[in-house]
């Protein structure tokens, strides 16, 4: 969200958002519609000079320098909001990213924890024996020993 920031409107601007605020007499025949109230009517005049000033026009508050001083919230041009946009989506993607790469790491630390890369004839060595060893497909920063009987620890 943006910082609150102080605005000042023109004398004409404040006039029009006083006379949107003031009663409007009419009469109704027939039970019709009355009208817009003067807090519609108010609403109203701070959503236009919203959109002619840059900001939220819901979140207009008063200022203590005088009438035609308030603060509010700054809205954003389509511009600046394709560029929100997409900034947030690439952090969102990148967020992804570090997820799935810390998921891939602690699994491939479990995965490690379960495999033993050594052949069964070379106990606790790479294999030297003549049970025709293979590099495999490799797991974590090892290389799997294919033989006549890879072995997988049970957890």
């Amino acid at each position: 969200m943006y910082p609150r920031t102080e605005y000042e409107m023109s004398e004409k601007d404040l006039e029009e958002i006083l006379n949107a605020c003031k009663p409007t007499p009419c009469i109704s025949f027939g039970g019709g519609s009355m009208g817009a109230s003067p807090q519609e009517n108010a609403n109203n005049a701070w959503e236009r000079l919203g959109l002619k000033m840059g900001f939220d026009s819901m979140s207009v508050r008063p200022s203590n320098k005088g009438q035609r001083f308030f603060t509010a919230i700054p809205s954003e041009t389509e511009q600046q909001k394709k560029e929100r946009l997409r900034k947030e989506d690439k952090e969102k993607k990148l967020d992804e990213i570090n997820t799935l790469e810390k998921e891939i790491k602690e699994k491939q630390e479990e995965l490690d924890k379960r495999t033993v890369n050594l052949c069964p004839e070379c106990a606790d060595e790479p294999p030297t024996c003549e049970s025709n060893p293979k590099f495999g497909l490799g797991i974590g920063n090892d290389n799997v020993y294919e033989c006549d009987s890879f072995i997988k620890k049970d957890s």
